[in-house]
């Protein structure tokens, strides 16, 4: 529940007991409006306000009505304050309303950098020109502090001060004292027995201060990069036989001082297992014992989770090959506490056979289509193969005036087994150019020049044209080649005397 919606629910409230106060202070009886007035309003229209209003001409005044209304038109957010009153078969709704701002600025920020902190800001309404509401910069002040918490900038001081000007203006700042960034002073691990604490640590991204931090910058605290140690943490057990390792507890202390960080990991290790039994199970479109061969598990080895995981991905793999590209595979262990052995057992669930409906080749406009079909491994109407597809990405990108390469598969709408395959191809330069000047006794000035085009036409083809020659050009060669088929279609040779 955020504090801007708890401060309008407290003033909604607030507006509604007064609605209910003016309601009974014009007798409570119920009455039909016959016209409006709208008092108070400056720089909001008069038919904005009619806009939100849920009451018309002709309908009856009740308390409900009156505090559907105020609920309404508050909830715009263009005022501080809304009240109904009666003269005659008139409601008055009188109205004050929200300053703008005139003026906005931010100070002392170096960590985010002002155009992007500026654009956030705009987005949420903090900007010259529109309506200012206390509540959005009292979130805005507290969201800023926990992005400077993520930073490791413990001790970041924001200030917002708000100056009236008068004629309903206001000009807002925001002052940013970030402080020093909170560096990591110890990494505890506590529990660990079968292995010292500066060989887990040492894969860590969170540690203490080293010879190359002043680089690597590695000493800082972040929670994302702790959750990644975390993981990290979990790997190192588990590929080393720990199958049942857990973390129980992390506690990260700050200093008073906000300068210094202290990580205490609690862990149980648990025992090492060693593999009894690899088993496969699930809809096997693929014999058993091709998919055996992917395994890289074997009875009597040390369990180990990344053998399993490479396992589970040349399975995928393999299932790929066959047209089911988004197969799942997940091995499971079953674990004797007893004998310290584990029984794994590799789920197989292949899914929808999937076909290629349509290769698409985007952002490539000075190129032809048939040039890149060429180099398609993966072809239209035949089954998805993850690694032809990838094998034709690498081919694309081998090519000479191709800069990069991205593909996506894409879902075909209403078809559950077929997708088409854009691929988002960025040029690169086609053409170079060289040559050289120079002078001898003999030749005199001599002067060469050459210019190969590795795409000429959008035909992937090559255009090379050399010149030579001293005072002037004495020869010029001219080559035309296609690299697909390897041969020069035509290649000339001219001399000058």
């Amino acid at each position: 529940m955020s504090m801007e919606w708890v401060t309008r629910s407290f003033a909604i409230a607030l507006l509604v007991l007064s609605a209910q106060v003016v309601y009974a202070q014009t007798g409570g009886d119920s009455w039909v409006v016959r016209n409006f007035e709208v008092e108070g309003a400056q720089r909001i229209a008069e038919g904005t306000i009619y806009n939100y209003l849920p009451i018309n001409i002709g309908d009856t005044i009740t308390s409900q009505r009156v505090q559907e209304g105020i609920r309404a038109i508050y909830a715009a957010g263009f005022f501080t304050d809304v009240e109904f009153r009666r003269s005659g078969d008139t409601l008055i709704i009188a109205v004050l309303e929200r300053p703008t701002i005139e003026d906005f600025s931010i100070e002392g920020n170096s960590e985010i950098d002002t155009e992007q902190l500026e654009e956030s800001l705009r987005t949420v309404g903090l900007a010259r020109g529109r309506v200012f509401d206390q509540s959005v910069l009292d979130n805005i002040r507290q969201a800023l502090t926990e992005t400077y918490f993520e930073r490791g900038r413990y001790a970041v001081q924001i200030d917002t001060p708000v100056e009236e000007l008068g004629d309903g203006r206001v000009t807002v700042a925001i002052n940013i004292d970030e402080g020093t960034r909170a560096r990591i002073r110890q990494v505890n691990l506590v529990g660990n027995t079968s292995f010292a604490d500066d060989e887990i640590i040492s894969g860590f991204q969170s540690r203490t201060a080293g010879w190359l931090t002043w680089i690597k910058a590695d000493d800082r605290y972040t929670k994302v990069a702790l959750e990644g140690d975390l993981e990290t943490l979990r790997s190192f057990y588990m590929d080393r036989g720990f199958a049942d390792f857990r973390y129980d507890s992390v506690q990260v202390a700050i200093s008073p001082d906000k300068r210094d960080i202290f990580i205490t990991i609690n862990v149980t290790e648990g025992d090492r297992y060693v593999i009894k039994d690899v088993q496969l199970a699930g809809d096997l479109v693929v014999s058993a014992e091709e998919l055996r061969e992917q395994i890289r598990a074997n009875p009597g080895e040390i369990f180990s989770q990344e053998i399993l995981s490479i396992s589970e991905q040349l399975i995928i793999n393999r299932l790929g090959l066959d047209g089911y590209a988004f197969a799942t595979v997940q091995a499971i262990p079953d674990l004797n506490e007893e004998t310290l052995e584990a029984d794994i057992t590799f789920f197989v669930d292949p899914q929808s056979r999937v076909y290629v409906r349509r290769i698409n080749f985007n952002g490539a406009d000075n190129v032809n289509d048939d040039v890149f079909r060429r180099e398609m491994r993966q072809l239209e109407g035949s089954y998805l193969s993850n690694m032809l597809v990838e094998r034709s990405q690498v081919r694309l990108q081998r090519l000479p005036y191709v800069e990069s390469v991205e593909f996506e598969t894409v879902p075909v709408p209403g078809m559950n087994d077929m997708v088409d395959i854009e691929f988002e191809i960025a040029e690169g330069l086609p053409g170079q150019f060289g040559g050289g000047l120079g002078f001898s006794e003999y030749y005199g000035l001599t002067l060469n020049a050459n210019f190969v085009h590795s795409n000429f036409l959008g035909t992937g083809n090559r255009l090379g044209v050399q010149l030579n020659g001293g005072d002037f050009f004495k020869t010029y060669t001219v080559s035309y080649t296609d690299p697909y088929r390897n041969i020069d279609g035509l290649q000339r040779t001219l001399s000058f005397e």
